[in-house]
């Protein structure tokens, strides 16, 4: 009998017992690589290399799991075998990740200290490339109850209106609102275009009634709560 020489980088040529479909159903989805996980979730490579030669690819041009994360729809289709649909869902797969690191098993969370804001809203923000503001509604037991992405883009207090976070806010019925952004640079110390809108949407919310909790920023690693530096 010949012996298997081939390149185990090779799918078309692993052993079917050995290929990363096949590892996840029978040892689990922890037991394999981030480059087996990937290609099961690029299902195809080409005539010229394997799925898993094009994860190994992939991988290798952004350096790690992080950095394709974060890859643009147009980086990823610089890369030879990567279509549309491809990238497509590339990043629907890492948005449901990120996603799933701020749901809570049971019941809904529960807001204390600026602490669970950032260990609630970190994974979704902390490595975005754009800044993101964010409103959380709590209800009288400062549950959130509720989430909304109110604005992607460089924070501007005529861009941020309270009009729009508080719409929601008694939309919802929301006792108490907390609002939080990312700033992509990864140093959450706060602007004074940060601090400004802090204080308007404090003020307006005390016209309608609904406290302004706090004001979160998200760094990398490291928040900064502007109630717990003074400005609220």
């Amino acid at each position: 009998m010949a012996v298997n020489t081939c390149n185990k980088t090779d799918v078309k040529n692993v052993p079917y017992y050995d290929r990363p479909r096949e590892r996840l159903l029978r040892e689990g989805a922890v037991h394999l690589s981030d480059t087996e996980l990937l290609a099961i979730l690029l299902r195809t490579g080409s005539e010229q290399e394997s799925v898993y030669q094009l994860a190994q690819r992939l991988l290798a041009k952004f350096g790690d799991l992080r950095g394709l994360a974060q890859a643009s729809h147009a980086e990823l289709r610089e890369v030879k075998g990567i279509g549309p649909v491809k990238a497509v869902e590339l990043h629907a797969a890492f948005e449901l990740g990120r996603r799933m690191v701020g749901v809570p098993r049971q019941g809904r969370p529960s807001i204390r200290l600026p602490r669970d804001v950032a260990d609630l809203m970190s994974p979704e923000l902390a490595h975005l490339t754009q800044e993101h503001f964010v409103c959380l509604f709590l209800n009288t037991k400062n549950h959130v109850i509720g989430k909304q992405t109110i604005f992607v883009g460089s924070l501007d207090a005529s861009i941020v209106h309270p009009r729009e976070v508080f719409k929601e806010a008694i939309r919802r019925s929301s006792a108490s609102v907390i609002c939080l952004h990312n700033h992509p640079s990864g140093d959450p110390t706060p602007s004074r275009e940060d601090i400004a809108i802090t204080h308007t949407l404090r003020e307006a919310g005390e016209l309608v009634g609904i406290s302004l909790l706090d004001h979160v920023i998200i760094g990398d690693g490291r928040y900064v709560s502007l109630k717990e530096q003074g400005y609220m």
